[in-house]
């Protein structure tokens, strides 16, 4: 029954993930946390930590991960399953459709409508990321002692290095776990 479950729930990520991985975030977070409490907010924020520096796209790493915690192998494998098999549908039906109908007017004015949904869900997603980031699991709180600023001071760095010097991010996130752990192994 677990196994149908995690196919289940992965499936339902696969099938309205529009927008690549990063927009998965908050259905992934949805299921994983919210619906079937298989991992907490904070596990959850490993999850996205180490999905993101897995090869791979990050709702099939996430939902290998979370298959294999919950129920091994076969759960990796169903929970993998289920997220791939509707975008391999969805691929194929699209593609045949906008092969044959792209020089609609319609076509394009869906496109041009979904890209901001599409930034809205992974500016989303960040935002809760970054606010457990630096407000810890409690949420948002105006107390300034409740502030850790070791993750601001690594966050407003490591955005500042990308965006100024275009580095690559696998460059980033090394930095930005060498010097966290440094910084919490001597502090």
């Amino acid at each position: 029954m677990i196994l149908l479950k995690l196919f289940w729930s992965f499936f339902q990520i696969g099938l309205f993930s529009i927008g690549g991985g990063m927009a998965a975030i908050p259905l992934i977070q949805n299921q994983v946390v919210s619906i079937n409490g298989w991992l907490t907010l904070t596990e959850f924020t490993d999850l996205v930590t180490i999905a993101e520096m897995t090869p791979g796209p990050i709702g099939i790493n996430s939902a290998t991960f979370v298959g294999i915690r919950i129920a091994g192998l076969p759960g990796a494998i169903a929970a993998t399953a289920g997220c791939v098999l509707p975008s391999c549908i969805i691929a194929a039906i699209l593609a045949w459709v906008y092969y044959r109908f792209k020089n609609l007017a319609v076509a394009q004015g869906v496109l041009d409508a979904l890209r901001p949904a599409i930034v809205a869900l992974i500016a989303s997603a960040g935002l809760t990321i970054l606010i457990l980031a630096i407000f810890g699991e409690g949420g948002f709180k105006a107390d300034i002692k409740e502030i850790n600023f070791v993750s601001v001071l690594i966050f407003v760095s490591s955005l500042f290095v990308l965006r100024k010097w275009k580095v690559n991010p696998v460059f980033v996130m090394l930095g930005a776990g060498i010097i966290g752990g440094a910084i919490y192994m001597f502090c």
